[in-house]
């Protein structure tokens, strides 16, 4: 896979992030992440759409209308960077962070990792 379909699979994840409701979340992560796949940021651990959409569902409670922007990205070896910003529901720029993928023989998402600085608490 080239790194522009690399970045659509990517892009297809971070919609999930933006859409409203379970249904648009899973719809989004069935054509980009694998069944399994395992997410991990400094505030949480999830394995499987299921968990992953309950964080996600969390995440907007408590940023609603959250979503990020992908401002940089890169990939080889079935890895990805991107780099991100979080803006909130007004579209303000409220965070930015990087994240790394790593794909499956699908082209999947099999695994991401995200890192940005965690709120005290």
């Amino acid at each position: 896979m080239s790194t522009d379909d690399r970045r659509n699979i990517w892009e297809t994840y971070a919609s999930a992030w933006k859409a409203t409701g379970a249904k648009a979340k899973a719809a989004a992560l069935s054509t980009s992440v694998a069944d399994h796949a395992v997410y991990r940021d400094p505030l949480c651990q999830a394995e499987g759409h299921d968990k992953l959409i309950e964080y996600m569902t969390s995440f907007h409670e408590q940023v609603p209308g959250g979503h990020f922007e992908t401002t940089y990205f890169q990939a080889h070896h079935d890895r990805s960077v991107a780099k991100w910003n979080l803006r909130n529901g007004q579209g303000l720029v409220v965070g930015e962070g990087v994240s790394y993928g790593e794909y499956d023989a699908d082209g999947k998402l099999a695994s991401m990792t995200g890192f940005f600085e965690s709120p005290p608490r």
